[in-house]
């Protein structure tokens, strides 16, 4: 088995499930959850119905993933785990073309589930970083993983926007019915692409054979020594908080720039919102690669700080902005930071974990990833109800990426990397 292939599984992995992140959960669901499963006439409960969604399932994988993962390096199951929970999610997605007009409880649920396995699954996806890549290739690695995600996301979604906006040129009858097939064209990309980590990334085992009641308590007692390693290593801990402040300014930019792009103080069409989306995802595929070779020449973090000082920066036009072009220009922006903000933040915290604890560790960080967008999201609607202008409550993200910034300032990923060097050692 050659290096390339065990990058190229890997990766293709994120091309598989990213699917998800644009048809789904940013592109079509919102749109039809609200036209078609629930009442049309009133928004509000809606937008409602759907933030719970959404918060429901990030909670309830913030308080499972730790353990998962602490599970996961006792019993070498990272591919299991990660196989189950990929099946859960692409199964309930395709699931979704069975939810029936008005049907809006039985497509809450469908959805949490989706988004619970496919939340799930990227805590393995991300474990398994460490174990195809050599220390001195993890920001090219994980930028290549985020860069296809980028890029498979996007074409399906441009197919299945062309689906609904075209459905005779597909057969279709309606429009109604394309999305619905949408969802299904996601669950069978996800599977197909899922193939190629399953069979050519191996795992390092740990433990040898152990039952799953063993792995359970031994992952429980792993999750208390975890927690005591990082208060001792102080560096994983200032760099987590600082991940945590900086990635929930990233997320509420990701989450809510449709929405507030939408209300009547910008008044932006649905088809803007498309063609930015798409925008976005096309600009990140070849920015999340390169941002590999600009993280080389300047370092990961210096790198970090410029992707972090991007969006401040989109975030602070954003409060001037007015015109169609001026939307699709920060969309611009947007997506060249973007893929590079993440896949170099996943490098920088994978130089920190000691060997066979990938898992664990990346449970604690896709927890906080999880938690993130609470602060964000509150603080935006907050300044936006107090001051009664969105664009003020835009502004206000712009403390977290100071917060932030200041904090990864003051980490020492050199020393870091040395206490996780000496740990595999003991």
């Amino acid at each position: 088995m050659t290096k390339n292939k065990k990058i190229w599984s890997w990766a293709f992995y994120d091309w598989a499930n990213s699917a998800f992140s644009t048809t789904v959960v940013a592109g079509f669901f919102p749109i039809f959850f609200g036209a078609y499963w629930a009442d049309p006439t009133d928004v509000n409960q809606s937008t409602l119905l759907l933030g719970i969604a959404n918060s429901v399932a990030s909670i309830i994988i913030a308080l499972i993933s730790p353990i998962l993962g602490a599970i996961a390096d006792c019993a070498s199951a990272k591919k299991k785990f990660l196989i189950t929970f990929s099946f859960l999610g692409m199964t309930m997605t395709g699931a979704l073309w069975f939810v029936g007009h008005g049907e809006w409880e039985l497509a809450v649920f469908v959805y949490i589930m989706a988004s619970i396995g496919f939340m799930s699954g990227n805590i393995f996806y991300d474990s398994l970083l460490p174990i195809v890549a050599e220390r001195n290739e993890l920001d090219y690695v994980s930028s290549f993983g985020y860069g296809l995600g980028y890029l498979g996301g996007g074409l399906l979604f441009l197919i299945n926007v062309l689906m609904y906006l075209y459905p005779n040129w597909f057969g279709i009858p309606d429009p109604t019915t394309a999305v619905r097939i949408s969802f299904v064209t996601v669950a069978f990309w996800w599977a197909i692409f899922t193939i190629p980590i399953i069979l050519y990334v191996p795992e390092s085992k740990n433990y040898g054979h152990i039952s799953l009641i063993d792995a359970v308590s031994k992952g429980f007692q792993q999750i208390a020594n975890t927690i005591r390693q990082i208060r001792a290593m102080k560096i994983i801990g200032r760099y987590l908080i600082a991940y945590w402040l900086y990635i929930d300014g990233v997320d509420t930019i990701i989450k809510m720039a449709v929405k507030a792009a939408s209300s009547p103080e910008y008044g932006f069409e649905s088809s803007d919102l498309i063609i930015a989306l798409l925008m976005v995802q096309f600009i990140a595929f070849p920015s999340a690669i390169g941002y590999s070779w600009f993280g080389k020449k300047i370092g990961t973090k210096n790198a970090v700080f410029v992707a972090i000082g991007g969006y401040a920066l989109a975030t602070f036009l954003g409060y001037y902005m007015s015109e169609r072009i001026h939307f699709f220009c920060l969309a611009a922006l947007i997506g060249i930071f973007q893929g590079g903000i993440q896949a170099l933040s996943r490098s920088l915290y994978a130089r920190l974990i000691p060997k066979n604890m990938e898992a664990e560790f990346f449970g604690f960080y896709n927890m906080l990833g999880k938690f993130a967008s609470v602060i964000g999201p509150l603080l935006m609607g907050w300044i936006t109800v107090l001051t009664g202008s969105v664009r003020f409550g835009i502004l206000s993200i712009l403390i977290l990426f100071i917060a932030g910034g200041g904090l990864l300032r003051g980490v020492d990923f050199k020393e870091g990397e040395r206490i996780a060097l000496n740990f595999r050692k003991n």
